[in-house]
């Protein structure tokens, strides 16, 4: 009975609302997803009668463009919130307060969701909902089989070590005369890189309660040993810096990286995307029995929050979409489409079929091993960025030959992490 009084409450709403404009707005970052969201919005428009245009802004003018809204612009009705910035503008009342929405839609219950993308959303201080999960990701493997035959290095495989990882990029940048770098990491991308190390080895970024961290802990340092390690037969990071793992992975110049599952479609329809194969990220062996024992292999996931502006003037019509857009029903149709992993957990088999010819199937593999979610506080970037700069990791990035730089830059990242902590950030 609920449903069918929101829904009744929705289409008097609408009608109104209608009168005032006859289109909502919707933001996104990610080219790849827009021709996939754009048809299911306009399958909610054939419903409700309201036209929906959905815009890519590329990811820095996103941020850009949304602060100079909320500062007294124009808000986009609908967008997508992240975990580096949604606490803050929860605690902001920037967006749409969802809770009693939700509350009367029984087409969403919050406890089919990935309980961390959920919380991620909801305010602790009163509990209220501010975005609701539009999808989650994993981390996997990329490598380049036409590499691999051209200097006889054995393949990668699910039961990869990180030595293993760090045996076989050595092989192929000794082999290839530094013409090729058997591996390339995209360090300014924390997601799909370093973190994942971290926790493999017993360490963590931010602890599961956003208050403490242990990235200076035994396990982080082992981790972050490694990774440095990996750097010192991997592409040098000035060549990242100018020319970013993706180019340097489509042009042949690197065997492997790391990605996450959002960037899929990019080398499906690339050049050469015959000669690419996906694996499980490599796993730590702490124990030395040689298999993957629990907590050995992680895989950071995050998940995208479909929410509304605070002062949208169809806050009726844009829950109606996000509700829409978050549903079961479209929740497999993303995936079918190829558009993401669904927000919830067990949906996203489609997904693994939505790019034939290509097995992508190791993003859902991660799925059976340890899911971490992405480290975040009340504002993340506060000390997200420093972490990664002069001071922080950048040193140890530029220098992998030297073990203690990388010790040194786990303590400084530690003390940058606990400052803002403890100021409330």
């Amino acid at each position: 009975m609920k449903r069918i009084a929101l829904l009744v409450m929705l289409m008097l709403a609408l009608t109104v609302s209608a009168a005032f404009a006859e289109t909502l707005t919707v933001n996104i970052w990610d080219n790849n997803q827009r021709a996939g969201i754009q048809q299911i919005c306009d399958e909610w428009s054939a419903t409700s009668g309201i036209d929906v245009k959905v815009d890519v802004i590329d990811w820095d003018n996103y941020w850009t463009l949304l602060s100079a809204g909320a500062s007294g612009g124009t808000l986009p009705d609908v967008f997508w919130m992240h975990s580096n910035t949604a606490q803050m503008y929860m605690d902001y009342d920037l967006l749409l307060d969802l809770t009693d929405y939700v509350a009367a839609d029984d087409a969403i219950n919050l406890d089919d969701y990935y309980q961390g993308i959920v919380d991620l959303y909801t305010r602790d201080s009163d509990g209220k909902v501010f975005a609701l999960p539009k999808d989650h990701d994993t981390i996997a493997l990329l490598w380049n089989k036409a590499i691999f035959d051209q200097y006889g290095v054995e393949y990668p495989t699910d039961n990869w070590t990180w030595e293993d990882m760090y045996e076989a990029a050595k092989q192929i940048t000794e082999k290839s005369e530094g013409n090729v770098y058997g591996m390339a990491m995209n360090t300014s991308n924390n997601q799909d890189g370093w973190y994942n190390l971290i926790y493999d080895y017993g360490g963590n970024v931010v602890s599961d309660t956003h208050d403490s961290t242990a990235i200076d802990s035994e396990g982080a340092k082992a981790g972050m040993e490694m990774m440095r390690k990996l750097l010192t037969v991997g592409a040098p990071q000035t060549v990242v810096a100018e020319t970013g793992t993706e180019n340097l992975f489509k042009s042949a110049k690197t065997a492997m990286i790391s990605q996450g599952s959002w960037m899929i479609n990019n080398f499906y329809t690339a050049e050469n995307h015959e000669d690419y194969f996906w694996a499980l990220l490599p796993y730590a062996d702490v124990n030395g029995n040689g298999q993957a024992d629990d907590g050995e292999r992680w895989s950071c996931y995050n998940g995208l929050g479909w929410a509304a502006a605070f002062n949208t003037a169809n806050p009726d019509a844009a829950y109606s979409l996000i509700s829409w857009l978050c549903a079961k029903e479209q929740q497999i149709k993303q995936a079918e489409l190829g558009v993401t992993m669904a927000g919830m957990p067990g949906v996203s088999e489609a997904f693994a079929n939505a790019f034939p010819g290509m097995d992508i199937s190791a993003f859902l593999a991660a799925e059976d091993f340890n899911l971490y979610m992405r480290p975040y506080t009340k504002m993340t970037t506060v000390w997200e960025d420093p972490i990664q700069q002069a001071g922080g990791f950048l040193d140890a990035w530029q220098n992998p030959e030297d073990p203690a730089i990388m010790e040194k830059a786990c303590d400084n990242a530690a003390a940058i992490i606990r400052d803002a902590i403890a100021q409330g950030y």
